[in-house]
């Protein structure tokens, strides 16, 4: 077998090498559809920055992949991109050099075929010469480097890999085996406690989530939903809740088309729900979404408002999505604005003390949706967080300034991070010109949902609850 070790694979020192421009010999060899289909997902994420969940739908769509061949792209798309530092590892250790050394396309089609190789019911056989097939028909000069390399992952599975490379350090190997950044699993430890649970959220971090649904109240039943659609049914702590299993497209669902249900969470609409839910004195009819997009939230508080004769102001900051905001909310008593939420006070669709209800379901890193982003683990850095933070403090001191004395304020984010739930809240109120309090959510969640820990804050968790990472705290402004 020829050594990887140098080999047309290789990233040139320096420029583009003429060779990758040229078309290969005798033309173009047959690559099986669904495979590819999964490389151009794979490689338009890494070359351009694209997201997995908008660019594979409309590669298939073009590519005329369906039904089975679809499934199996649309696995080996999310799988790679998901254990992406787990593959590189593998793949740098059966190259015997570092990826940043393999030029990009050929980089792409190993960690695809690694993929198969380690992960997927494929034969050793088929996805060598598969990948080998469509590195040749890439840089034709690479397909004897990438044979060997593939050939020499093949001479083990998974688990011998990873006890060949298996750090000493338990975060590190804890890192490696479940395809995360070291960074956060250290975030997840602090949030969790403990390692070993912190795995378990990792595990849960890599299985494809099913598709949520919330039936908006007022205007379809969860049960009539789940019972219209095959393999649905309703969830298990939303009351607007129902979980599709049969895969498929949501947005072709009627009720999603005409404006009676959207997907969403269930855990978003868990903490959006606590914050309609929890009792208030006086006036209740003026309620406010400081960060709506993409609407989400605004959708679920408006079809509540409707039933209790309020209305919902939206606001979004980016006008595009700002946008889909009023789109998602039509017919509800949703009033978008395009505006920063910092204006409160000095916008005057934002008037301080206004509101009697105010969520912010602030930006923050994503870490607790992990599961349904295959690309983000791999994108977010550690130095994201002190402009996120600041962010979200500024957004929740302008809610307390927004919400009227002895209105209620929700804190949302979809992390776990600690930097971006207690510490942000706590911050927040500290650096607050007005008086605040916390106040225990859990009463204003469902009664069976389990480990809701001991408040007055609640941190949602895939492995425990089903949910993305859902963190809510929620505050009332003193009288």
């Amino acid at each position: 077998m020829r050594s990887p070790r140098r080999g047309p694979g290789a990233r040139p020192a320096g420029g583009r090498d003429d060779r990758l421009a040229r078309p290969p010999r005798g033309g173009r060899p047959a690559i099986d559809p669904a495979r590819e289909a999964a490389y151009e997902a794979v490689a338009a994420v890494h070359r351009d920055d694209a997201y997995a969940n908008l660019v594979l739908p409309r590669i298939l769509r073009e590519s005329g992949v369906s039904g089975r061949d679809a499934a199996f792209a649309t696995e080996l798309t999310y799988g790679t991109l998901r254990q992406t530092g787990t593959l590189d590892a593998i793949v740098a250790a059966a190259a015997d050099r570092p990826v940043d050394r393999i030029d990009p396309p050929v980089r792409d089609a190993l960690r695809v075929g690694a993929y198969q190789l380690l992960h997927m019911r494929v034969g050793a056989h088929a996805a060598v010469a598969t990948t080998v097939d469509l590195v040749r028909s890439l840089v034709p000069g690479a397909a004897g480097f990438a044979n060997a390399v593939l050939r020499r992952i093949a001479e083990a599975d998974r688990s011998g890999w990873l006890a060949r490379l298996a750090p000493a350090d338990p975060v590190a190997r804890a890192a490696l085996t479940h395809a995360h950044p070291e960074w956060i699993v250290r975030a997840f430890v602090d949030a969790l406690g403990s390692l070993d649970e912190a795995e378990l959220a990792l595990d849960a971090d890599n299985l494809p989530p099913p598709v949520h649904l919330c039936a908006r109240p007022g205007l379809l039943d969860p049960a009539d939903l789940a019972a219209a659609l095959p393999g649905a049914s309703v969830g298990r702590y939303s009351p607007y809740a129902v979980v599709l299993t049969g895969g498929g497209d949501p947005g072709a669902v009627p009720a999603v088309r005409d404006g009676r249900a959207h997907v969403q969470d269930e855990g978003s609409q868990l903490v959006a729900a606590a914050l309609a839910g929890a009792p208030l004195d006086g006036r209740d009819d003026t309620w406010l979404d400081l960060c709506a997009g993409p609407g989400g939230k605004a959708g679920l508080l408006g079809a509540l408002a409707a039933q209790r004769g309020a209305h919902v102001t939206a606001v979004e900051i980016a006008h595009h999505r700002a946008a889909l905001v009023a789109q998602a909310t039509a017919g509800l008593p949703v009033y978008t604005i395009n505006a920063d939420g910092r204006d409160v006070g000095k916008d005057p669709d934002l008037p301080a003390g206004g509101f009697d209800r105010v969520l912010v379901d602030a930006p923050c890193t994503g870490l607790g949706a992990l599961r349904r982003r295959p690309e983000a683990r791999w994108r977010r850095q550690p130095s994201d967080l002190p402009p996120l933070t600041r962010l979200q403090r500024e957004l929740l001191q302008s809610a307390f300034r927004a919400v009227r004395p002895g209105g209620l304020v929700a804190y949302v984010t979809c992390s776990p991070h600690q930097a971006e739930t207690e510490v942000s809240v706590t911050e927040a109120a500290r650096r607050s010109d007005v008086d605040v309090d916390l106040v225990d959510v859990r009463p204003y969640l469902p009664s069976s949902l389990p480990e809701a820990g001991t408040g007055p804050t609640v941190q949602l968790w895939p492995h425990r609850h089903g949910t993305d990472a859902m963190f809510v705290a929620l505050l009332r402004r003193a009288a």
